[in-house]
């Protein structure tokens, strides 16, 4: 299964991370995951991120989000680079 991971690491006071919505303990060794795993952590995933939701907490970026304002800014770069 490929990884939630959106490149915005950084973990709560419950070891949460706050980009992905993962324990720390479901990070750790991602790869080496069971299929069954790999489903319980989706299911926790989804959970965490309703409850953030409900509490008004931010949402973090999708991995398309950060991929697209990534290429964004690298256009902005050549275009200001060209001038």
């Amino acid at each position: 299964m490929e990884s939630p991971c959106v490149a915005c690491c950084r973990l709560n006071e419950e070891k949460i991370c706050v980009g992905c919505y993962r324990h720390m303990d479901e990070i750790v060794d991602w790869r080496k995951k069971t299929p069954e795993e790999y489903q319980q952590i989706a299911s926790n995933i989804q959970q965490r991120k309703a409850l953030a939701r409900s509490l008004g907490e931010t949402v973090p970026m999708t991995e398309a989000e950060w991929k697209a304002a990534r290429a964004r800014n690298a256009a902005k770069s050549i275009a200001g680079g060209a001038l």
